[in-house]
């Protein structure tokens, strides 16, 4: 672990800026070099490379290049639950400490990922666009859309997001059910072990698993086409989870109904033709986009900083 004297602050580098409140309280207890996201390893000067800890953002990361660019790197505070954009079998190999800021943020991306099925499923933003252009007023009458109410809910992750996501909807939903790498112990709902099964028998899919090479297009053709023609499907985990391309022809004909997206392929790239449709509501990667739950993510980075320069243990370590 590290070491922390009162006199002397530990330099560190920061993928930024992040946020005023972060920015500030890193600059407070840190020696900070702020880095561009896309800066190149390789040219960062001596100052820089003297940095013990490196904060990033879960799109960012932080791959084998930046880690061997910084010699004395001794962790990484990840402002994210999501890890997949770091290299961790490099970090693992250099000895590097790896955390992430898990269960702060599962209320409001479980919040948003419950408002995306409802705006998808009731043609809300569709609607919304058609009564500002005054359509309505014209006389166009908006077509009818399906319910979210009896629906049988797929959570494809039940995780700490995916449980929070599927408590707000027990209310409502048929049924729901779940698919896992691997089955539940302490649930009632029901596990579907096979994926394609898993989609023919949902009415709605929740994608809320994690990231990472083994989950990369988990959802693909065969799923999208098994969910069916009235099936919807809402995206609040990874881009990299949905095979973005068989989504789009999917939606585009007709083989399913609508997707709610706050998480894409290549971001903050948005393929044209999911803009152009108006049966998917799309959002810029907002999960955890509130006021409270980014200072709740800011304040663990920072404990996890400060635990490891005084000497203590890390609060949520992943390596």
């Amino acid at each position: 672990m590290g070491d922390m004297t009162q006199t002397q602050r530990p330099p560190i580098v920061a993928y930024g800026p992040l946020n005023p409140y972060m920015d500030a309280e890193l600059a407070r207890r840190f020696t900070v070099h702020v880095v561009a996201a896309d800066a190149d390893p390789a040219t960062l000067p001596p100052p820089v490379r003297e940095a013990r800890a490196l904060v990033s953002f879960g799109s960012v990361g932080a791959s084998a290049a930046i880690m061997d660019a910084l010699p004395k790197l001794e962790m990484i505070g990840l402002f994210s639950v999501g890890y997949d954009k770091v290299d961790v079998e490099h970090a693992r190999a250099k000895g590097i400490r790896l955390t992430n800021t898990p269960d702060v943020l599962n209320d409001d991306v479980a919040d948003l990922a419950v408002g995306l099925l409802y705006a998808t499923v009731r043609n809300m933003v569709a609607n919304d666009r058609m009564l500002r252009a005054g359509d309505w007023a014209r006389g166009t009458r908006p077509a009818l859309s399906g319910r979210v109410t009896g629906r049988r809910i797929g959570i494809l992750g039940l995780g700490r997001i995916g449980r929070a996501i599927a408590k707000r909807l027990e209310p409502v939903a048929g049924e729901i059910i779940y698919h896992n790498r691997r089955e539940a112990a302490d649930t009632s709902y029901r596990y579907v072990a096979d994926p394609i099964a898993f989609a023919q028998q949902s009415d709605v899919i929740i994608v809320a698993t994690s990231g990472g090479p083994e989950a990369a297009k988990l959802v693909d053709a065969a799923m999208l086409d098994a969910l069916g023609p009235d099936g919807v499907v809402v995206n609040i985990s990874r881009g990299s989870v949905i095979d973005e391309d068989a989504l789009i022809a999917a939606l585009a004909q007709g083989r399913i109904a609508g997707a709610g997206l706050d998480v894409f392929a290549h971001e903050p790239h948005v393929p044209q033709a999911l803009i152009a449709m108006d049966q998917v509501v799309l959002q810029p990667h907002q999960g955890s986009a509130t006021t409270h739950t980014r200072k709740a993510m800011a304040d663990l980075v920072l404990a996890n900083l400060d635990a490891w320069f005084a000497g203590k243990p890390l609060l949520t370590p992943v390596v």
